[in-house]
């Protein structure tokens, strides 16, 4: 149920006709309230589809009542026609529902330079409103669908002081051109726990940091991402600041994941630790430059546990570390030691689709992790065959 466990929404995916596939192409989920507060984050990409734009100027006052979401077309580069197109998928949604065109978030993904069939958007929008049911998150994650071959949802359900519970639920879509700006895909979240624009402002940006800003596929950022976070307030239950963000943390965690593990022609999803480093920053932009290292993608791919390739993309950051201190593991064989040859690197075992990466900088005592995967010929041959 993902989006729509949580007391107060609903949602539904439809086939509006966008793709050529027919397979299902619109979704729509709706805030029934009590109450409709809203925050959501955006990619940093300076090129911003018109989705963006406009859901940018809706979530600016702290209230959304539905976000309607196509795929099959990311309408990003398509100038005044484009925004005004993002527009009349607002206003077809608000009145179907009721509402305020103001207070709908509209996102895309899909072909960029290309206009919407907007007959058949209209068209699915009537039709996900007709479809709406508080069991219609899987069918909203399904219909977000691009190049991903699975849906992706996550659940969570915590308590108050009170002990009254509460749950957030999320669904996702990205299977490439996942590369941090804030957000890396399209992602709704939902809760039914009582919280303040702020407050979910605060604990989203908080969770994206940690968790789909270190989701790292291949570097590439899109126009379109954008993740939405929706609160009802039906269950009355009033979490506190830590606690809710923790929860909405695992859930961005678990979609994360299920990113990485998705992504376009991958054989292996690999985890970069950086730790012992002089700072949080530090050890994050240690763990992108090797995360981002065509030629140690490429090494996992073909099995090589070459961690000469992981040293060469360290040695590119600005990073506090001694050259002659740096220790390398890779999936727990400590195959670099101060800096030079550690335990035999036949010894590694890259059968496992899941990799670990250690990368010990000796400078302090921060860490981070980014998640990314390896460089197939897959991911060559669907990005070559697809537009996308």
């Amino acid at each position: 149920m993902t989006v729509t466990a949580p007391k107060g929404f609903r949602a539904a995916g439809v086939t509006a006709g966008i793709k050529a596939s027919g397979k299902p192409d619109l979704a729509l989920v709706v805030n029934d309230g009590p109450e409709k507060n809203v925050a959501a984050v955006f990619t940093s990409n300076r090129v911003a589809a018109a989705p963006v734009r406009w859901s940018r100027q809706a979530v600016s006052d702290g209230r959304a009542d539905a976000v309607v979401l196509n795929s099959g077309g990311a309408n990003a580069c398509t100038g005044p026609q484009g925004f005004q197109n993002a527009h009349k998928m607002a206003e077809k949604t608000a009145d179907v529902l009721g509402i305020s065109a103001a207070d709908v978030v509209v996102c895309s993904t899909g072909l960029i330079g290309e206009q919407l069939p907007m007959d058949k958007v209209l068209t699915g929008v009537d039709a996900a409103a007709a479809a709406l049911a508080d069991d219609g998150g899987h069918s909203a994650a399904v219909a977000i669908m691009t190049t991903d071959t699975v849906p992706k949802e996550a659940l969570f359900t915590g308590a108050d002081a009170a002990g009254t519970t509460y749950t957030i639920g999320g669904i996702a879509k990205g299977a490439g051109m996942l590369a941090p700006g804030l957000a890396t895909m399209l992602v709704v979240l939902t809760t039914d726990a009582a919280a303040a624009p702020e407050m979910l402002d605060a604990a989203l940006r908080d969770a994206t940091r940690v968790t789909f800003d270190r989701a790292d596929s291949d570097g590439c950022m899109s126009t379109n991402d954008t993740v939405v976070l929706l609160s009802s307030g039906a269950s009355n239950a009033v979490p506190g600041a830590a606690d809710f963000t923790a929860g909405l943390t695992q859930v961005c965690a678990e979609l994360a994941r299920k990113l990485i593990g998705d992504a376009e022609g991958a054989s292996h999803d690999i985890a970069i630790r950086a730790f012992n480093a002089a700072s949080e920053s530090d050890a994050e932009v240690v763990a992108r430059a090797v995360a981002r290292s065509n030629l140690f993608k490429t090494a996992i791919f073909g099995k090589d546990p070459n961690w000469g390739r992981v040293l060469s993309a360290v040695g590119t950051t600005d990073a506090v570390f001694d050259p002659d201190e740096l220790s390398v593991a890779i999936n727990g064989v400590q195959v670099c030691q101060k800096g030079g040859i550690g335990e035999d690197r036949s010894l590694v075992d890259l059968e496992p689709r899941d990799v670990l990466v250690e990368i010990d900088l000796q400078a302090g005592e921060a860490e981070a992790t980014i998640l990314t995967n390896d460089l197939t010929h897959d991911y060559v041959h669907e990005n070559s065959a697809y537009s996308s």
